[in-house]
C-alpha cells in the first residue's frame, strides 16, 4: 500500500468514526483518539465485509460499503464506551 493510500484510509477512518459516533444515541465517554481509532478499524473491516458480499466496487458512490463501515463504527464506539464505563 502506498503512502497516499494509507493517508486516505486514515482520513476516511476519521470520517467513519465521527459518523459512527453520531449514530450512537446519548453521550459517549470516549475521546477523539478512540473515535479515530475505532473509525479506522471500522473502515478496514467494513471494506472487507463489503468485499465479501461483492458490493465493494460499484459504479459511483459505494453506499452499501459506507453503511457497513458506519454501522461497525457505531458498534465499536458503543463497545469502547461501555468498556470505559466499567472502570
Amino acid at each position: 500500500m502506498e503512502i497516499s493510500g494509507i493517508i486516505s484510509a486514515v482520513v476516511i477512518g476519521i470520517v467513519i468514526g465521527v459518523l459512527g459516533r453520531l449514530v450512537v444515541p446519548g453521550r459517549q465517554r470516549i475521546g477523539v483518539l478512540w473515535t479515530i481509532l475505532v473509525g479506522i478499524a471500522a473502515a478496514f473491516v467494513g471494506s472487507a465485509v463489503a468485499h465479501g458480499f461483492g458490493v465493494a466496487d460499484t459504479d459511483g458512490v459505494d453506499w452499501v460499503e459506507w453503511l457497513f463501515q458506519i454501522g461497525l463504527a457505531a458498534i465499536g464506539v458503543s463497545a469502547v464506551d461501555r468498556a470505559k464505563a466499567r472502570r
